[in-house]
């Protein structure tokens, strides 16, 4: 430890000590402000537009603006796209001067705001048994503005229906069916705006989840909600016309209509069709049972938006385009960034059914300690990619990221044989290694939070099941390093609730290795562990001894060979430019195509149009954003070289981690195993709220679904019947649940 950290009173002020109260400049907070308010203005009338839009007033301003602007040069598509999709893209071209003016503040800069505790509406759990899963405040709020949405949406929509059916003087039967079709039609326009909502959640990379600091995993679930919700207007919408088109005995001709001016059906069949696939295979129920199929059938999203385009046009099209658009440059840059080798620099196979692999990674791609990676295997599937949580600090080392993977299924199982083919067969020498299998990985992330919201606490209690326990390793290890650097570090206390259900897994604790990271940790840190071994009821004989892996190998690999930068939390400015050159490409080569083409030529087939205008999407996204992800490439590959001398020059070699140390036994915390018992959260909360006393206790939980309710239950009872004087209990899960 470091001598001036020694004689630092434990109760002095840690904001003084780590100076958190540095004042930034004036213009820089200026700039930061204005760009903030800007967004939030952007916003609020986006959202406004689309949520009043079925009323009169909004209706008739928006006539009024396309009428206007019918003969510019993009026209009525330009006029949509301009009030409905540039709103979104705007917004996130002024994230990247955001994210860039607060630069590693936002990560580094963990002084509280408020000197008491208080409650957050994103980590207070609400529902915590329902069908949402746990839900906190802040989700509850936004599903709720969803449904009224939609309640109101429909409801203005459907008066105005009622009022046009009275202007006509129509049978019985062809009433009936023109209500049909006019409440289906509606509720195909509610569909595109949640459509417009829908592919925000799933673009893993993208500069709207880094400023909102919404971790993919979490992320995803919102893209659940939302595709249950638009599927189900879309499928009311295609029923409607169905039981219309069945009432005037003309079915089979309503469903193949290809109209050139209008909605043509037949796409709009084909792209229903591919959404409703989508859609029963993304159910839990199919989901759980067979993964790949839900996989690879969630692949047809390019049919269902390409036939989309096709069904309505460009210009309705361009209600939805700017959250489309955001995410085929998410999805072109994983492309690239997954066609990069990643070398595996160590695997090791644990007795507990456990693998450690270290990955390669350059020392410029940064992420914070609760960050996740998708990770291919070649050797094992060219299509399959699975998440697995990081388990190493970034702070361990420049080049290397540590993942802890669970034998669970045929995937980890061949993974496992691989890693102890390749130990049994390959000698431990790197001249002879080069003759023998290796293990070749693709990488794409790290995602996950971009600030480290786990130095914001001062307490911490970390509920980990089973395999849970590897983003917890990775805390300990970040908060070591931090107290040992004398970087800024809030966590005081820290509790770790750890179930499993055998004591095998007991050493998986002791990868870290805490006296070597920061001796005497132990007079800053005050840290306990609760170990709860559910299917024992007495220790093994083997209790208390570390168990070495069964099999281990280490790969001779460069570090020239690391995961891409591209993606997860990569440089910001490259990602500003390029969106910014995409955005701009699409300008241009949807003006290009309006004076070349469109207008001499006059071309009016609606599905025609919109097959264009998917085509100018696509082409800015490669011709433009690529050239930008080319000169990326090439700035990345100097700066890896130059890295990668001043390594060799200063010596520094992989083993130097020390996550690779064998544990010396001796480790300063307090650590209790528990076994045939489950953790009474009740009395665990209780306790901690009365020693810890009146202070943010942030509770990080990572496992199954069910450890996930009883841990966000106990947070709302503990923070329902709070007194003056206790804790008020932040739930954060860790957990991903695709």
């Amino acid at each position: 430890m470091d001598e001036k950290l020694e004689h630092v009173p434990l109760l002095s002020s840690k904001d003084d000590y780590y100076n958190y109260n540095e004042k930034k400049p004036f213009l820089i907070s200026s700039a930061k402000w204005v760009l903030k308010v800007s967004m939030w203005v952007i916003f609020i009338s986006w959202a406004a537009l689309i949520f009043f839009y079925p009323s009169d007033f909004v209706n008739n301003l928006n006539r009024k603006w396309i009428l206007a602007s019918r003969v510019s040069l993009f026209g009525v598509t330009g006029s949509i796209f301009l009030l409905f999709s540039a709103p979104i893209l705007l917004i996130a071209l002024l994230a990247i001067p955001y994210i860039a003016l607060c630069g590693g503040e936002e990560e580094i800069q963990v002084k509280r705001s408020w000197r008491y505790p208080r409650f957050r509406l994103w980590t207070f759990p609400v529902l915590v048994d329902g069908p949402f899963g746990v839900v906190s405040a802040a989700e509850i709020i936004g599903i709720i503005l969803f449904i009224a949405y939609v309640i109101w949406s429909f409801s203005a929509l459907t008066m105005k229906n009622i009022h046009i059916l009275s202007e006509f003087q129509l049978p019985s039967k062809e009433r009936s069916v023109f209500m049909l079709e006019l409440t289906g039609l509606r509720l195909g326009l509610i569909g595109m705006f949640c459509l417009a909502f829908l592919f925000l959640p799933v673009s893993r990379g993208s500069v709207l989840l880094r400023l909102i600091d919404i971790p993919f995993e979490h992320a995803t679930r919102y893209h659940v909600w939302l595709g249950h919700l638009t599927m189900l207007l879309f499928t009311l919408h295609g029923l409607f016309y169905v039981i219309g088109w069945t009432m005037n005995g003309r079915l089979i001709e309503g469903l193949m209509e290809w109209k050139n001016i209008g909605v043509a059906n037949r796409p709009g069949v084909i792209s229903l069709l591919a959404g409703i696939l989508m859609w029963i295979t993304s159910l839990p129920g199919v989901r759980r049972l067979n993964f790949e199929l839900f996989f690879y059938t969630h692949q047809l999203y390019v049919v269902f938006v390409v036939f989309l385009a096709l069904h309505v046009g460009d210009f309705i099209f361009c209600f939805a385009a700017g959250g489309i658009f955001l995410f085929m440059l998410d999805r072109f840059l994983r492309f690239f960034q997954s066609r990069r080798t990643v070398h595996v620099l160590s695997a090791r196979s644990f007795p507990c059914g456990t693998l450690e692999l270290v990955l390669s990674k350059p020392a410029n791609l940064h992420y914070n300690a609760l960050g996740w990676i998708f990770l291919q295997i070649r050797e094992l599937s060219w299509l399959q990619w699975h998440p697995f949580s990081v388990s190493s600090s970034p702070l361990d080392g420049k080049n290397h990221l540590a993942i802890l993977i669970k034998v669970l299924g045929d995937w980890t199982g061949k993974l496992e044989k691989q890693i102890s083919s390749i130990s049994e067969k390959g000698p431990q020498n790197e001249q002879l290694l080069q003759d023998f299998p290796k293990i070749t990985a693709s990488v794409e992330g790290p995602y996950g939070h971009a600030s480290p919201y786990h130095l914001t606490y001062e307490s911490l209690i970390l509920v980990a099941g089973g395999i849970g326990i590897s983003p917890f390793l990775a805390i300990l290890s970040d908060v070591l390093h931090r107290i040992k650097n004398r970087e800024p570090c809030m966590p005081k206390n820290i509790l770790i609730v750890w179930a499993i259900k055998a004591s095998h897994e007991l050493p998986l604790l002791q990868t870290v290795n805490m006296e070597s990271i920061c001796p005497n940790f132990s007079n800053t840190l005050n840290l306990e562990v609760q170990t709860y071994v559910t299917r024992q009821s007495e220790p093994s004989l083997e209790e208390g001894k570390i168990t070495e892996p069964v099999n281990s190998v280490v790969f001779p690999a460069s570090k020239k060979r690391g995961m891409s930068v591209l993606v997860g939390t990569g440089n910001i400015m490259w990602s500003g430019i390029y969106v910014m050159a995409s955005t701009v490409g699409l300008v241009i080569t949807v003006a290009l195509l309006d004076i070349l083409y469109i207008n001499p030529y006059k071309v009016e087939y609606w599905w025609y149009k919109g097959l264009l205008f998917i085509a100018c999407m696509t082409l800015s996204v490669v011709v433009f954003g690529g050239f930008v992800i080319g000169l990326w490439n090439l700035w990345e590959r100097r700066t890896s070289a130059h890295e990668f001398e001043d390594t060799k020059e200063n010596g520094i070699v992989q083993q130097n981690d020390p996550r690779m140390h064998k544990s010396s036994g001796h480790e300063r915390y307090v650590s209790s195993i528990r076994y045939g018992k489950r953790p009474n959260f009740g009395g665990i909360f209780g306790s901690m709220s009365d020693q810890w006393g009146n202070v943010d206790i942030g509770v990080i939980v990572c496992g199954p679904p069910t450890l996930q309710t009883s841990v966000a239950k106990e947070c709302r009872t503990q923070n329902l019947k709070r007194r003056a004087h206790q804790a008020i209990f932040h739930f954060n899960s860790h957990s991903f649940d695709l």
